[in-house]
Order: structure tokens, then sequence, then C-alpha cells
């Protein structure tokens, strides 16, 4: 490359970069946005429990789901630079539509093509963000691209929270169709066309059945609050999924260029990587989700109100990330990771007994704690998963990696709503007479998703009292359980994280 084209090379990756940045940016703000404007769109459009809850659900399950294949896509069928637009005009048609429509039911399915667009942009961006910067400008870029989504996840929620209730929910909507629409503007001017990168074809049959089997599994979760545990419906989608799974598997043995080198899960160091995405689900992730909805559902708090509270678990985000990679100069990044999950779990113990009472400062306190501990591995864990695997195998290691985050965080949250459903249910079971176990389990379906005072309305004749005690024991049992799988995951990280490589699964590097 002449020095003419080189200096115009980095005269144009600049512009790029702040494209791909800018959907880094929309990203988080989608996620939480479906979260905060959900009480204001149930206010205006009634519907079920089940129903709103897919305004969340729908974009995470898609999300989560289609991350590897859009990433496939973009290496090795269409292009990076033609699946991140695609990505764009997509997301930008799905919000401009929500914002107008009065389906809740189309708006479910539209917020599941979002998230289809978010995986388009996430893995394409991430790419083209790669090829356009090498060594240390990488890695600064990266650490960049991390930092916008703290950011994103801090200051997001305030902002639509802001916004729904100055100018309402729809303007949240087109909020996003507009920057979606300047991140498909700057991506047709600025990003790079790049090559495919594949030197044998994808195995799409493979592909097809990882997707179906993890979409079936995602599903049957996000739909068990609704069904209950024993209905037909989850159990078949759940048997399916594991069918699909197993074929997967077979394949992936049977073939030359599988999907994924099923090898890498013999790994013991690598297994143990993948259980800090896991962790941070349940400590950090699912928060993201119901305490705005406790907030503004069991306590009256307004969106921005709740949003402004919620900044004490997410702003630890915007600064301890970096903090835990100076502490690498002196422990391992497993035993800093390890000790911020186990930090978090006591934050969550801490959090379950602040949310009963009525003490503002014990419940920022508890909410800084646990952000703090989930903030500690979240900026270790790419690096982690990356030196855990031959450096050939990276690429397919980071999807693997991405996949179990992202299509985690759906499953938390599914596990975590059906938790909540199933202890009201018993809860108000055991205390109130003279109902039907359709109606207490209706009402519990409310209290599950954050809204007393819809339950209240279902439960006449019933004290606020009852409910409120059922309300406030589910979160106090769920928080408990979820510092108990945050605390395991810590001591499984610190096990598996000493021990030595096989030879056997990675005969080809040396250590």
């Amino acid at each position: 490359m002449s020095y003419r084209a080189r200096a115009l090379f980095r005269h144009t990756r600049t512009p790029a970069a702040l494209t791909v940045f800018m959907a880094a940016l929309l990203l988080p703000l989608s996620f939480t946005g479906g979260v905060v404007t959900t009480p204001a769109i149930q206010h205006m459009l009634d519907g079920s429990p089940g129903e709103l809850s897919w305004l969340t659900n729908g974009f995470m399950l898609t999300f989560g789901s289609f991350l590897l294949t859009a990433g496939i896509a973009a290496d090795a069928a269409l292009g990076r630079k033609p699946v991140f637009i695609a990505g764009a005009a997509l997301f930008c048609l799905s919000s401009l539509i929500i914002g107008v429509m009065n389906n809740l039911i189309m708006q479910g399915l539209l917020r599941s093509l979002q998230g289809m667009a978010a995986a388009m942009l996430l893995a394409s961006g991430s790419a083209l963000l790669a090829g356009i910067y090498e060594g240390t400008e990488r890695t600064r870029m990266f650490s960049l691209l991390g930092t916008l989504f703290g950011a994103g996840l801090a200051f997001g929620p305030l902002a639509v929270g802001f916004i729904t209730d100055t100018l309402g929910w729809r303007w949240v909507y087109i909020l996003f169709a507009l920057l979606s629409g300047g991140v498909l503007l700057a991506g047709r001017a600025y990003l790079p066309l790049s090559a495919l990168n594949a030197s044998h074809p994808a195995d799409k049959a493979g592909l097809t059945l990882f997707t179906a089997a993890l979409i079936l599994f995602t599903t049957a979760m996000m739909l068990l609050p609704t069904f209950g545990f024993l209905s037909p419906l989850p159990l078949v989608l759940f048997l399916c999924s594991i069918l699909f799974l197993g074929a997967f598997i077979v394949r992936c043995q049977r073939i030359a260029h599988p999907v994924l080198d099923i090898s890498l899960l013999r790994s013991p160091r690598f297994a143990g990587v993948l259980l800090l995405p896991v962790a941070t689900c349940y400590c950090y992730v699912v928060l993201l989700i119901i305490v705005p909805l406790h907030f503004m559902g069991g306590n009256g708090f307004s969106e921005s109100r709740s949003a402004l509270f919620l900044m004490a678990l997410t702003a630890p985000m915007l600064v301890l990330p970096a903090c835990a990679a100076v502490l690498t100069r002196w422990f391992s990044p497993s035993v800093v990771s390890a000790s911020g999950l186990m930090i978090a779990a006591a934050g969550l113990l801490f959090l379950g007994q602040a949310l009963q009472g009525h003490s503002t400062l014990l419940l920022i306190v508890a909410l800084l704690i646990t952000g703090a501990g989930a903030a500690l591995p979240w900026g270790l864990m790419d690096g982690l998963a990356l030196s855990a695997v031959p450096v050939e195998k990276a690429g397919m290691a980071a999807g693997l990696f991405n996949t179990v985050r992202v299509a985690g965080e759906g499953i938390a949250l599914a596990m975590v709503s059906a938790f909540l459903i199933r202890i009201n249910d018993m809860n108000l079971s055991k205390t109130v007479q003279g109902l039907t176990s359709a109606e207490i389990h209706q009402a519990a379906a409310w209290l599950g998703g954050g809204n007393l005072k819809q339950a209240l309305t279902l439960l006449p004749g019933v004290s606020r009292v009852v409910v409120q005690n059922s309300y406030d024991s589910a979160y106090l049992y769920l928080f408990r359980v979820l510092a108990a799988i945050t605390l395991c995951c810590a001591l499984a990280v610190l096990a598996l994280s000493g021990q030595p490589r096989r030879e056997n699964t990675f005969s080809e590097e040396s250590e």
C-alpha cells in the first residue's frame, strides 16, 4: 500500500470507527429501553403479563440466538459491511413501526426483529473494528467499545426514563429510529468493504441446528412463566431443543470444519471462563430488568426516578473494569474475577434485605456493592476466553463466548421471571381463600412482572399487606438464589482456572 493510500485509510477509519461506536451505544439503550417503557405501554395499551414480557424477551431471544449466525454471515457469506447495513436498516424500520403501533403482540414480534438486527450490528461491527485497527490501537478501540456499552447501560435507563416521563414512550422508539437511521447513513458512507474471510464454506446445516436448538430452548424458558412448568408446550419445545442440540453435536464431531470444535468444551480453563458470563447474567444483567420493574411497580417510582436509583448499580461499570485490569498486575485475572463475583454475591444478599426496608441509603449501598462486584470480571472475561484456547481457535472461542453471554441473558431473565411467579403463586395459594387457582396464578403473574397495583385489582377482598408480604418474600428468596448461583460460579472459576490445559485436547499448542 502506498503512502498516499495509507494516509487515506487512516483518515477514513476514524469515521468508520465512530459509526461502529454509535451502533454500540444504541444496543444497550434498546435493551434497557424495553424495560423502562413497559409500565407506560401497559398503562396505555393494557395487555397481559406474558404479552408485556415479550417487549424484553423477544429482543433477548433473537439477539442471543442469531449472534453466531450473524458473525459467520459477516465473515464468510455476505460480508461485514452488508450485514452491518442490513442490521441498521432493520433496526430503524422496526423502531419506527413500534413507535406508532398499538398492537402489543406485533410490538413483541418487532422487538424480536430488533434483537436480530442488534445481533447483526454487534457481530459485524466488532469484526469491522478488528479489521481497520491493529496491535495496541485495536486493543484501545475495543476498550473504548466496552466503555460505551457500560455508558449505555449506566445512563441509558435514565435517558429513556426522562423521555418516557416528559414526552411519552413512543418518543423512545422514535429516538431509536433516528439513531439507527444515522448509523445506516454513516455506515453506507464510511465503512470499508472487506473480503470474505473464510478458507472453507460455512457449515450451514450445523449453524441451522445450533440456532434452532437455542431458539427452541430459550423460547421454552420464556414460556414457563405463562404456561407453567409442566405444560405441554414448553415440554415439547425443550424436547425438540435437546434433539436439535444432539444432532448438532453429532455433526460437529463428523465433519472436517464444524461450526464449533467440541474439544474447546473439554478444556477446564475455557469451561471456567464460560461460567463468568453466566454468573454476570444472574448477578447483574437480570437486575437491570427486575430492579426497575420493582421500583416502578412495587414502590410506585416514576420511570426517571427508578432509573436514577438504578445508576447506583450501573455506575461502577464505568470505572471498575479498568481497575480490574490494574489488579491483574498482582493477581491472576481468574482470581480478580472470582473475587468480584463473591463481592456481588454478598451484595445480592444485602440487596434482598434492603428492598424490604425503607432506607434509601442502604438500598444505594447494596446496589453499589453488587454493581462493583459484577464490574470486576466484566472487563476481563473476553481476554480470558481468548487466552484459554489456542490462537487459531480464538475466533470460534469468541463466537461461543459471546453466544453464551447474550443467550444466557435471555435464559436467565426467563428463569427469574418463572421463579418470581412460582413463589408468589405458592404464597398466595396459602393465604388467599375464595379464589380459583387460575385467578391466583394471574395475580402472581403480575407480581412476577413487578406490578403490585395490577395484582391487587385481581384479588378483591385481599388486604394489601398480604399481597405485599408475598411480593417481598418472593424477591427475598430470589436474591438468595441469585447469590448462591453467583457464589457457586465464583468457586468453580477458581477451581477450573487452576487446572492445566489438556495436551490431548490441544495437542498443537505449547504452554
